[in-house]
């Protein structure tokens, strides 16, 4: 049975590797509750937003899930300088690791997120990232939606990334550099991998693949709250979250219990996306609210953000010689659509 004492015991073999001693010695647990086998943590590092960190979250896992607890939630903070001297201090060299988790690095990450799947979420996504290169932005795109990985066929790639030592170089697809659970599985096989195998690749995504500079990383997360989604949450020490809803009510409630995750992982939740807000008839123009009305201003409501945008049913114009069934030109109405939500978000993040 999982405790708090145990847990504490636990935290003896996992050191801030940045001052050498594990984290009951350097006082880095600044939280800790354990109810019905689900622990809570705050930890607090010398250095956060480090290659260090993401490695270090994903052995706090492993070890507390290894004492028994059914799911753990991770949020950081920063040792004061003064307890940092206090340890001893730490080696400031210069940042080696991967530019992209640099803390002074120019990376945003944002995550794409549902409570349920079949929304629309992945569409979002890549047509958010295709989108903010349009307007100018050096984006990448990580498809984490682990067993329901869509994005290379959604937006048409065929290619494979190249390993190159050992690094791993995304495929660019119209400008968006895009790393995909998909592009190592053969002939479309499902993953049945358990969340540790899990957990790294994941961290390979962030850590082996050589990303170059990037001003936005969108994070297509699977749908829902579990293991994978939590991981994701731990693994970044900021990010930015969309939502994306139907107007149903039903999915509005669920995709709300997401948005609380955002909101007690300590990211900030950008806005909501109502995705099939309804289908406007080419003919008559006339607009049937297929699935309902009003679930997008009530989760934004209830989240206390903004309603980015109303996207109706609708399909893209396929061109068979550059096929991507997905995506949205920009003079198309819905791509029209998206232009102005990726220009919310950038007025958001940049302002």
């Amino acid at each position: 049975m999982v405790t708090e004492e145990s847990v504490r015991e636990a935290l003896k073999r996992v050191k801030d590797r940045d001052l050498n001693k594990n984290l009951v010695e350097t006082g880095g647990i600044r939280e800790l509750k354990v109810k019905d086998h689900n622990v809570s943590l705050k930890i607090a590092l010398a250095k956060i937003g480090t290659p260090e960190q993401l490695e270090l979250q994903q052995e706090i896992v492993n070890v507390l899930k290894s004492e028994g607890a059914a799911s753990v939630g991770l949020r950081f903070e920063q040792l004061s300088d003064e307890e940092i001297r206090n340890l001893g201090g730490l080696n400031e060299d210069e940042f080696t690791g991967p530019a992209l988790l640099n803390p002074n690095g120019p990376t945003t990450f944002i995550a794409v997120t549902s409570g349920k799947g079949g929304v629309g979420k992945s569409t979002v996504s890549v047509n958010l990232a295709t989108t903010l290169v349009r307007l100018g932005k050096r984006v990448g795109i990580i498809d984490a939606d682990i067993y329901g990985f869509s994005v290379p066929d959604m937006m048409g790639i065929e290619d494979r990334p190249a390993v190159k030592g050992n690094k791993i170089y995304p495929v660019e697809r119209f400008g968006v550099k895009v790393i995909s659970m998909g592009f190592f599985v053969e002939d479309n096989a499902p993953v049945i991998w358990r969340g540790p195998m899990l957990g790294k690749m994941l961290n390979q995504f962030f850590t082996d693949v050589e990303w170059g500079e990037l001003d936005y990383l969108v994070l297509d997360l699977p749908p829902g709250t579990g293991d994978v989604a939590l991981d994701l949450h731990t693994m970044l020490p900021h990010s930015k979250e969309v939502l994306v809803t139907t107007p149903h009510a039903t999915a509005a409630f669920v995709a709300a219990r997401a948005g609380t995750m955002a909101i007690k992982t300590h990211h900030e939740i950008l806005g909501v996306v109502e995705n099939m807000a309804y289908f406007e008839s080419k003919i008559t123009g006339e607009k049937e609210y297929v699935f309902g009305q009003g679930g997008g201003e009530r989760l934004a409501e209830e989240l206390k953000t903004e309603l980015l945008g109303h996207i109706p049913l609708g399909q893209p114009d396929i061109d068979m010689e550059n096929f991507a069934p997905s995506i949205y030109e920009k003079d198309h109405p819905i791509g029209q659509i998206y232009v102005k939500m990726a220009e919310r978000i950038i007025q958001k993040i940049e302002k």
